[in-house]
């Protein structure tokens, strides 16, 4: 019972990454004790069926520990990773494996897939050329024939498919790291970071060396403005919430970096073959960020499937593959495949287009480095939130909360429907306004331009709307006009002609939205010219 109680603590202690738990070459010889304690446990009480340990059972199933000084990882494995090794295509018939890489090291991603038993015969790669004379072009891919609506254009197997379920070997393990401190898409990147450290030994490295060439960068051959330096988001995004999203999303991907040991010592299948450092040894924060940012902009969303399958990488899948808004194809999980039906017919050379789903020009940006001036979901968001100090506040906030609001409220402005924005927002402020508490109950949440308070209290929810706007609009660096010159010049870097377009996008729909606030304040009757400005109004961002 000692040794279980010990061995429990250690595994506990791993498990969460502490900090104490030792991991320099000179602690091997603490680390070979801690082994035989939990080898006399398993002689004891087996971890398959007692779990001495309290750890998840597929944690708990490791049965012995190996000790790698090089490394100083403590290797687990037992009948159930063998199971999960046997699962893995990159630890099938790995010598055979090694003999075929030495004949076939220059192989490109079409022939892999087709000695692989997946040939695509209906695309090919295009090449596509980028902004410096020193890069060389990306790939993109096209049909390599006619194609009519309802043609399957991909059809790529399962086993050449990376998803957390091949990755880690075991559902239950994708499921504990995922729910935990770790996203997909960091498990993803750490998997393919490692991979990649093997070179041509890797089973995947036809894939990783494709996904090197693209660089996240999609059909407008930009990267992520996660990999853009702070000089370049400084000029190009100025006056765009972009700005403020990139540095959110570059907080939370450091503080995934920060846990990745965390993977290494939980994840022992994940490990078994790579004779590596621990991961924030291995690898800097800088590479681990442009691995986030390929996976992010090639990962595949696959919907019904289980939670280790949904985010996967799919072999010509995007980046590769081109997206558009108000596309209807979508790459879809069917019988042991993830394939692609067109929705349209294509001729010979056409890139291939799917569905990105329903994002906003913003998460388009910073996913996958381009901008859709036709999509249908683009938007952008109005922060509105009751002042605290407000006498009535938590009046107010009963109030709101009882018709589906909240005390700090974000409210969507859609493209083409900025006259709905403004009547979903007129409610909210016309409360925050109200100055006497019997005065509450005439605030009516509706859609609509429903029952104002009083003509004066709407000229001065609607003055606070539009300044709010103005100034916002005057947080841009450039005109609409000026963003179309840099858009139709070729020779602007390209990094700088897309952000343009999400400039521009942006400001059309404030522009719409200030009209539409201007339309309703001239509907405004005569003798609300004064406006009755309450003492405590919403605050926006």
């Amino acid at each position: 019972m000692v040794a279980a109680s010990t061995s429990q603590s250690v595994l506990r202690s791993w498990q969460v990454g502490n900090p104490s738990v030792p991991r320099s070459k000179a602690n091997a010889a603490h680390v070979s004790k801690i082994c035989c304690i939990l080898k006399k446990a398993n002689a004891s009480q087996p971890f398959g069926f007692q779990n001495p340990t309290g750890l998840p059972h597929s944690l708990a199933t490791r049965s012995h520990c190996h000790l790698r000084r090089e490394s100083f990882h403590v290797r687990c494995s037992n009948a159930a990773e063998a199971v999960a090794a046997k699962q893995h295509p990159a630890k099938k018939h790995h010598d055979k494996r090694h003999e075929h890489h030495k004949a076939t090291e220059d192989v490109g991603i079409i022939e892999w897939l087709k000695e692989n038993g997946a040939e695509q015969p209906q695309v090919a790669l295009k090449d596509k050329k980028v902004h410096g004379q020193n890069e060389r072009p990306i790939h993109v891919l096209v049909a390599a024939e006619d194609l009519k609506a309802g043609h399957k254009a991909l059809s790529i197997p399962d086993n050449l498919v990376v998803t957390l379920e091949r990755v880690l070997g075991d559902e239950n393990v994708a499921e504990l790291l995922t729910t935990n401190k770790l996203s997909e898409l960091a498990c993803l990147a750490l998997y393919l970071m490692y991979e990649k450290k093997r070179g041509r030994e890797s089973f995947w490295f036809p894939f990783i060396r494709e996904l090197d060439r693209q660089r996240g960068r999609g059909q407008a051959a930009v990267e992520s403005p996660l990999l853009w330096s702070k000089d370049e988001v400084d000029a190009y995004l100025q006056g765009s919430p972009m700005k403020q999203i990139v540095a959110e999303r570059l907080i939370g991907i450091e503080r995934e970096y920060n846990e990745l040991d965390t993977v290494w010592f939980m994840a022992g299948s994940l490990f078994q073959e790579y004779p590596f450092d621990i991961p924030t040894e291995a690898f800097t924060f800088q590479i681990f960020k442009q691995a986030f940012a390929a996976v992010q902009a090639s990962v595949v969303h696959l919907q019904g499937v289980n939670l280790a399958k949904r985010f996967a990488l799919v072999p010509l899948g995007p980046p590769l593959t081109s997206y558009k808004s108000n596309c209807r194809a979508m790459l879809k999980a069917n019988a042991g495949h993830v394939e692609l039906e067109v929705d349209r017919d294509y001729e010979q050379g056409e890139p291939i287009v799917a569905w990105c789903g329903p994002q906003p020009n913003v998460k388009l940006f910073l996913n996958y480095g381009f901008v859709d001036e036709d999509n249908p979901y683009d938007r952008l968001t109005v922060e509105a939130a009751l002042d605290t100090k407000d006498p009535l506040y938590q009046q107010k906030k009963a109030i709101v909360q009882k018709n589906e609001k909240m005390r700090v409220q974000a409210f969507q402005i859609y493209r083409n429907k900025e006259m709905a924005a403004v009547y979903e927002m007129l409610p909210y402020v016309r409360l925050a306004h109200v100055v006497e508490e019997e005065a509450l109950e005439d605030v009516i949440f509706a859609k609509g331009p429903i029952c104002p308070v009083s003509p004066c209290n709407e000229r001065a929810v609607l003055n606070q709307i539009r300044d709010y706007t103005v100034e916002r609009m005057a947080g841009y660096a450039t005109t609409i006009e000026e963003d179309n010159k840099v858009i139709g010049d070729d020779k602007a870097p390209p990094k700088k002609r897309v952000a343009s377009k999400l400039l521009k996008l942006e400001k059309k729909i404030l522009r719409n939205f200030l009209a539409a606030v201007d339309e309703l304040i001239n509907e405004l009757p005569d003798g609300s010219d004064i406006p009755c400005q309450g003492v405590f109004p919403p605050i926006f961002k």
